[in-house]
């Protein structure tokens, strides 16, 4: 594993653990999720933000790559796992202050971080018009004419003499 790989999945790992920490009092690890389960009913926060604590925290760090989870007092949720060969998938999940659960999954590889969840925006459909030039520009592809060659026009230089 190179050198970049390895602080990459270190840097990770602390992160999560950092995140992971609680701010007031003991951790209470009475609640035990296993980490393939990542889905949840939406439960009431069951306390206030700023007093939220880690119910579960589960990390594994080796030369092959990194995986945590972790779930809080007020509903956060948290997972991710990744290889040393740049492959991360996860989720995590919230309560929103209306009461609805929000979810997001992720996969992060060489075809950069693709994001995924009911709450993120879409675009809007392609208008039909629009379909119909994009295959008529794939099946009629443009006439390339032959490049002109300019031509370069001497006007005959005077010619004053050799001086030397």
């Amino acid at each position: 594993m190179s050198d970049g790989s390895c602080e990459c999945v270190l840097l990770c790992s602390l992160i999560a653990a950092a995140v992971a920490l609680p701010r007031h009092g003991a951790t209470k690890f009475a609640h035990q999720t296993s980490y393939k389960g990542h889905h949840r009913s939406a439960p009431a926060a069951t306390s206030d933000d700023a007093n939220a604590e880690v119910k579960h925290f589960q990390s594994d760090v080796s030369e092959h790559g990194f995986q945590y989870a972790y779930d809080t007092t007020n509903a956060i949720h948290a997972a991710a796992a990744g290889s040393a060969y740049g492959e991360h998938n996860g989720d995590f999940s919230w309560i929103s202050p209306e009461g609805e659960h929000v979810a997001i999954q992720y996969v992060a590889d060489e075809n950069g971080y693709q994001p995924s969840g009911d709450i993120l925006p879409t675009p809007p459909p392609i208008p039909e018009a629009i379909l119909k030039a994009l295959e008529y520009i794939r099946t009629h592809p443009r006439y390339e004419e032959e490049p002109v060659r300019k031509q370069v026009v001497h006007h005959g230089a005077k010619n004053y003499g050799r001086r030397f």
